[in-house]
């Protein structure tokens, strides 16, 4: 009777090396895909990010908050579009822009978060690299500088390595 053997790694991959590992987590479409989707959003959330700066000082630097349409409370003129004081309030069923920058960034941060956990999974990265892109949608400016440096760092990685994103 014959004994069966366990397939070795050399007979299992077909015709690749032995102990080579796959270096990315995808194709080299998927990478690149990642990659646009994330560099969109790190411009987005770095620039809602500078406005959300812009708006914190001008409401706890000067207590105003923007706001565009309603009515003055003081005169009953319509107020169109500028800062008015948030205590007492100045602006009667106006449309609070301030908040609307609040919310906007915390959705696109969100947004923002998946494009990296995306990103940093077909990269095969350290955790560490995925804190310091979820920094840069809280840390003002550090989106531009970050996504500037992980978009030459993932070309480079590609470049260097042209057969390891190939799965298929």
């Amino acid at each position: 009777m014959i004994d069966p053997k366990p397939a070795t790694p050399a007979q299992a991959t077909a015709g690749k090396p032995a102990n080579r590992k796959r270096r990315f987590g995808g194709t080299e479409a998927q990478i690149r895909s990642a990659l646009k989707f994330y560099k969109v959003l790190a411009y987005l959330t770095g620039g809602m990010l500078l406005l959300l700066c812009a708006e914190l000082i001008a409401r706890y630097g000067f207590g105003a908050y923007l706001f565009a349409g309603g009515t003055n409370a003081v005169t009953g003129q319509p107020f169109g579009f500028g800062f008015a004081a948030a205590e007492p309030p100045a602006v009667l069923d106006g449309v609070n822009l301030s908040i609307a920058v609040l919310i906007v960034h915390g959705w696109m941060y969100v947004v923002y978060l998946m494009s990296n956990f995306r990103l940093w999974m077909l990269m095969r990265w350290p955790f560490l690299k995925m804190i310091v892109l979820a920094l840069g949608g809280v840390v003002p400016f550090l989106s531009f500088f970050v996504e500037k440096k992980v978009h030459a760092e993932v070309e480079a990685e590609l470049a260097a390595h042209p057969q390891a994103p190939q799965r298929y």
